[in-house]
């Protein structure tokens, strides 16, 4: 299949040049290098003199080793060792989802029911491990950084690694599933009690709820239940508020400011998965820049074909016995296994490029160790950042 052309070509160095560009979403399936990928696009950019923080979602800490920082946190901490003279600056953190929760409370509840909330053994456990808590909490905390920075010009471009979720979608989905949670049925007969309580108009609704709440209470026990009533009591006032921001940052997910760069490894089922975050990507009309296509196997002597690695290798047995011929021999049929794999994994990115002609791609070179630390990050950066077609570089 032929390869990509040049107008296929991701680049994301004009990208990341581009002052209009505020927002940078990293998404795809877990285990694709998101978390690489953005604190590469982060230390280039900081490197071309952009004002960058990453915000990482990713529990491993890989972000905070490769920037040599000893902790990672909710609070954005400068990367050392970045240079500087273009003018630009690297800060990165990793999201604490309870802890944005708290922040989210403290922020917009008045003190004392804040107080009440944050004490609640309800929401301790809703805001430490309720499904979607750490998608939704991601969204806040994008949104918080975009207000912060709006502020005070502390950074002209954020990057985010999206959350290692079964699908990294949910990112864009969970302000939507915790709303409906919030909103539910079930919640909002569980406050009931709490509303209705002194309504005269409300009494035939109340002997309802009463016996609703008397079968709840047997079943989860009668303090539990207190708890949800009364943190859903307590809540209550900031649905509006919850909802409103969730709006507002997904209305910047959409804005000409933001770019989707969909990250995959050249594996069928990371592809498949590609394919599907841009078609919903498309669906939500939110701005694809382009696919990464990470770990790509490079060949020395790319002439060198598999099979003939293989002849020369079984040639060389017949006639050669010596230590030296069966170093020989292991290097040629590591050469064909590297070699099979190179051409594997270009006939499946060049079939995704076949079916998606309009998604701009760049490849990155497999490492020969892990990145752990600024120099790999760079390395992956240029690589990142090449406007030269795959092809050349073959």
């Amino acid at each position: 299949m032929a390869p990509p052309s040049d107008s296929q070509v991701l680049d994301l160095a004009r990208l990341l040049e581009d002052p209009q560009t505020r927002i940078i979403v990293c998404c795809g399936a877990g285990g694709v290098g998101k978390t690489t990928t953005a604190a590469a696009l982060g230390v280039w950019a900081a490197e071309h003199g952009r004002r960058a923080v990453v915000l990482t979602i990713d529990p491993a800490r890989r972000l905070a080793q490769s920037l040599g920082l000893t902790e990672l946190d909710n609070i954005p901490r400068p990367v050392a060792g970045i240079d500087t003279t273009a003018g630009g600056s690297l800060d990165a953190m990793m999201l604490d989802m309870k802890r944005t929760f708290d922040e989210v409370v403290e922020q917009h509840a008045a003190p004392d029911k804040a107080a009440q909330i944050l004490a609640n053994p309800f929401y301790q456990a809703v805001s430490s491990s309720f499904a979607g808590t750490q998608e939704y909490m991601a969204m806040e905390k994008l949104g918080q950084l975009r207000t912060e920075a709006a502020r005070d010009g502390r950074w002209d471009l954020i990057v985010v690694d999206t959350p290692p979720s079964r699908s990294a979608l949910d990112f864009l989905d969970a302000p939507k599933r915790l709303g409906s949670f919030l909103d539910g049925r079930f919640i909002r007969l569980l406050a009931a009690p709490a509303k209705a309580g002194g309504r005269a108009g409300l009494k035939v609704l109340n002997v309802g709820v009463g016996v609703v709440t008397s079968t709840l209470s047997k079943v989860l026990g009668g303090q539990l239940l207190q708890d949800v009533q009364t943190f859903v009591a307590a809540l209550d006032t900031m649905f509006g508020g919850f909802r409103e921001r969730a709006d507002q940052t997904y209305a910047l997910l959409k804005d000409s400011e933001t770019a989707f760069v969909v990250v995959a490894a050249p594996e069928r089922d990371a592809l498949r998965e590609a394919s599907y975050f841009a078609g919903r990507l498309d669906e939500e009309e939110m701005p694809l820049a382009g696919l990464v296509v990470n770990r790509i196997q490079r060949v020395a002597a790319p002439s060198l074909s598999a099979a003939r690695a293989v002849a020369a290798a079984d040639e060389l047995a017949d006639r050669d016995g010596s230590a030296s011929g069966a170093t020989t021999q292991a290097l040629l049929r590591l050469h064909a296994t590297l070699a099979e794999t190179a051409v594997r994994q270009q006939r499946l990115t060049a079939g995704f490029a076949a079916g998606h002609p309009g998604i701009p791609m760049v490849e990155v070179p497999a490492s020969a160790q892990d990145i752990h630390d600024l120099a790999g990050l760079r390395e992956v950066a240029s690589a990142l950042t090449t406007r030269e077609p795959a092809a050349l570089r073959r």
